[in-house]
């Protein structure tokens, strides 16, 4: 068979062997574990809606917070990786509530 050729092989070829799968990256801005309430203005990955994250509550808190802050704001909200998330603008009212219940509060980001 002097005029054949391969037309199929599996040992080599254009295909590389797959990447190893990386480790996610961290959402967010990572706030320090320094009992400090750090309280963030977010918009990314949100299509430019704006999002309140308020990060360093105690884990014990976050659901009870996270229902008192909603209520407080008249806003729709989550608990995310250890972060409390209110839909829209309210650092500046969540930060008056939180220093009455005795947290140290920090607003954090732009």
């Amino acid at each position: 068979m002097n005029n054949s050729r391969r037309v199929y092989s599996t040992e080599e070829g254009r295909i590389s062997q797959p990447a190893l799968p990386r480790a996610p990256a961290p959402a967010g801005p990572q706030a320090p574990n320094d009992g400090v309430v750090r309280i963030f203005r977010d918009r990314s990955g949100r299509n430019g809606k704006v999002v309140t994250v308020i990060r360093g509550l105690p884990a014990r808190d976050l659901e009870a917070r996270a229902s008192d802050l909603k209520r407080l704001c008249g806003a729709g909200g989550a608990v995310k990786d250890g972060a409390v998330e209110i839909q829209g603008e309210h650092r500046e009212r969540i930060a008056a509530h939180l220093r009455s219940l005795g947290y140290t509060v920090k607003l954090a980001g732009g």
